[in-house]
């Protein structure tokens, strides 16, 4: 996995803040579009029309500049300071679940606003509950992933781990060769006692 230059310190926490500002902000436009879809859903023919337009300025102007910029970040901080991307599992977790979500709102969501805008726009009937789904289930995994970055659970990855032991230097002892003075002094090697002699 590459690993880009250590972040300076001003850099670093500027990246920061752009990160945390855009990821919270993307709950708050998924909670809001969630809003919308909830009137949309609740009275069509009063509110699935409006919801859909509006839902369309939400995904041209916020929604995918906000999660491409979140992605963006998150990557520069993983890469750039100690966190790394593959070397802790919340990391590495959020990560595949951000880029998975920043494709769905590009690819899935943002279509399927326009298309509903569209019908909207020629005085057709928009379905209520298909303009639901998609916040309900985005709102959900932005609410998720802010619970890992505050928790950070489940420890380091694999890689994580070879990169620990090879720094401070464990897991070398079990390949270093067992000398006679070693023997004689009684160290242990990999965690074990060595045989005395008979």
């Amino acid at each position: 996995m590459p690993q880009l230059p250590r972040l300076p310190r001003p850099a670093r926490r500027a990246f920061l803040v752009a990160h945390v500002t855009v990821s919270v902000g993307w709950l708050g436009i998924s909670l809001c579009l969630l809003a919308l879809a909830i009137a949309g859903a609740r009275d069509p023919e009063a509110f699935a029309g409006p919801s859909s337009i509006a839902m369309k300025l939400f995904a041209d102007w916020l929604l995918v500049p906000v999660a491409l910029i979140s992605l963006g970040t998150g990557l520069v901080l993983s890469l750039g300071t100690s966190w790394g991307l593959a070397r802790h599992r919340w990391v590495w977790v959020k990560f595949w679940l951000t880029l998975a979500a920043t494709g769905l709102t590009v690819f899935s969501f943002k279509p399927g606003a326009d298309e509903a805008a569209a019908l909207a726009a020629a005085g057709e009937p928009v379905p209520g509950s298909d303009l639901l789904v998609p916040p309900a289930v985005s709102l959900s995994l932005y609410v998720f992933l802010t619970a890992v970055s505050v928790l950070k659970p489940w420890g380091l990855t694999r890689r994580g781990r070879r990169l620990r032991d090879a720094r401070t230097g464990r897991g070398t002892a079990s390949a270093r060769p067992t000398g006679p003075e070693e023997a004689a002094a009684g160290k242990s090697v990999a965690g074990r006692r060595p045989r005395q002699p008979a």
